[in-house]
Order: C-alpha cells, then sequence, then structure tokens
C-alpha cells in the first residue's frame, strides 16, 4: 500500500531534527543582533513546537509568547496555551485583538467570514510585530510546509515571520517531532484550527485531512511523480487534482516579493 510506504518516508530522525531547529534559531536570532523570539501562540501543535524549540535555543526567559485571541476565539485553545506558557516558564502577554478587527469590520461591513479571517490574521501579525520591537527579538514563524505548499495562510498574517523552524516539516512529521517534545496532550489530539470563527477547522475547509494531502504532497514535490503517476499508484483522483489546483493557485504566496528589474 502506498499509505505505508509513505508512513516509513515521511518518518523523520525527531532527535535530528530537534537539535537542528535548536541551533537554527539559536544562530538566526545572534546573528541578527537579538536575545529574544517572539512566538504568536494559539493552543495549536505548530505555535506550541515553535515555543518548545524557541525555550531549548535561547531559554525560556528569552521567549515572549504573545496570545493574540478574538472575542470568538475558542476559550480552550486559550487555556492551552497558558498552561504551555506555564510548563515552559516562558515570558507572555495577552492582546484582545476585538478591537482593532471590529473596527476595521464596522468600515467594510461587506467583507464575509474570510476576508474577515485575513484581518484578523493580519491584525495578529501587527501585534506581534510590535512586541518584538519592544521586547528586542524576532517574531518566530509557525507554519509548517503542508500549509505553505497549500497556501493555507495569510501574506503579511501567519505567513509572515522573521525565521521560521518549522518550514521544511510537513504536518504528520511535526506531530512527530510534537510527540518527543511532549507536547500536552490537549494540544496534540484537538483538531487543527486557525480559530479564525467558531467551528472553524483546517482540514474541513481544505476539502482534506493533512494525512492525505501530505502523502499527495510528498509523491508530488519530493518524489517528483506527476499527478497522473500518483493516480496509478491508487491515491484517488479527485484529491490529486484538488492538490495540484490549490499549489498552482497559491504558488504566489511562497515566492519573494517581485520587483522589476528596469534598463536605466
Amino acid at each position: 500500500m502506498v499509505t505505508e510506504r509513505l508512513a516509513d518516508e515521511l518518518s523523520v530522525d525527531v532527535d535530528s531534527v530537534i537539535a537542528q531547529m535548536e541551533r537554527f534559531v539559536h544562530h538566526e536570532i545572534k546573528e541578527a543582533g537579538f536575545d529574544k523570539a517572539v512566538v504568536a501562540l494559539s493552543g495549536g501543535i505548530d505555535s506550541a513546537v515553535v515555543a518548545t524549540v524557541a525555550a531549548l535555543a535561547v531559554g525560556s526567559e528569552n521567549v515572549v509568547a504573545v496570545m493574540l485571541p478574538y472575542k470568538a476565539s475558542s476559550p480552550g485553545s486559550r487555556d492551552d496555551a497558558r498552561d504551555l506558557i506555564g510548563r515552559l516558564g516562558l515570558e507572555s502577554l495577552e492582546i484582545d485583538i476585538t478591537p482593532m478587527v471590529d473596527s476595521f469590520a464596522s468600515m467594510r461591513p461587506a467583507a464575509g467570514a474570510l476576508r474577515m479571517g485575513n484581518v484578523m490574521a493580519r491584525c495578529r501579525m501587527i501585534v506581534a510585530y510590535d512586541v518584538s520591537a519592544e521586547a528586542g527579538g524576532l517574531v518566530v514563524g509557525t507554519s509548517n510546509r503542508t500549509e505553505t505548499l497549500l497556501g493555507y495562510g495569510t501574506l503579511f498574517g501567519d505567513a509572515a515571520w522573521a525565521i521560521n523552524p518549522i518550514g521544511d516539516l510537513y504536518k504528520t512529521q511535526l506531530r512527530q517531532v510534537a510527540a518527543e517534545l511532549d507536547i500536552p496532550d490537549a494540544i496534540l489530539t484537538k483538531p487543527p484550527s486557525a480559530d479564525l470563527w467558531v467551528g472553524q477547522t483546517d482540514e474541513e475547509e481544505l476539502g482534506i485531512s493533512y494525512a492525505d494531502a501530505d502523502m499527495i504532497l510528498y509523491l508530488l514535490h519530493d518524489e517528483e511523480r506527476s499527478p497522473a503517476e500518483v493516480k496509478e499508484m491508487g491515491v484517488e483522483s479527485g484529491a490529486v487534482d484538488g492538490i495540484v489546483a490549490r499549489v498552482a493557485a497559491n504558488a504566489f504566496k511562497s515566492r519573494p516579493a517581485r520587483v522589476a528589474e528596469l534598463e536605466s
């Protein structure tokens, strides 16, 4: 079965990966002339892994965890974030973005849930970068490779960062790392969510599970197989076409911003 083989292919040397991420975070922060890491902590698995790795890299006293709830945010996720902060001994701030978001919404009443979700993500990053200026630290990103390839992120929102230690890990690989880092079960087992509106989950919005998305992305990008080859391996045709279309439509998000090269 292709799924059984890929389970092995997507398995990582967890200890080595953690050590590499630690070195990366430590080096990049020091190289930039800073001492601190700023992490927008949502109560989800991605930001939990990043905060934990940052604490290992520069010391828990040098990690500022910023909780940025909106009025509709999950209270459970907020509790999970607070629990992790206590476990790791991080410096923390909690800043409610509701006034920022609602003020914008009052000026743009026709904006639907998706557009307002982007506004929330960008408001959160506005605050995170202001905290980084205040604290003297770098904003550490919390987007994994699956999200980046699928374009499941907001430019200048959750897709903005100074450095990102988990951007080369698929979601299923990140889960392996999280288990080794003793991330609390409440975080490990909850459905992934950007927490942008009540009941929102990543996989429902994407229309595919992360496990299936990772399998298809690995075959297409790591093994460099064509969509036709992936289908011939027994992967459902509609799922393959959906992933290919989403990656193509969102490729611009992961490219550096284009600047015209002008002749004098």
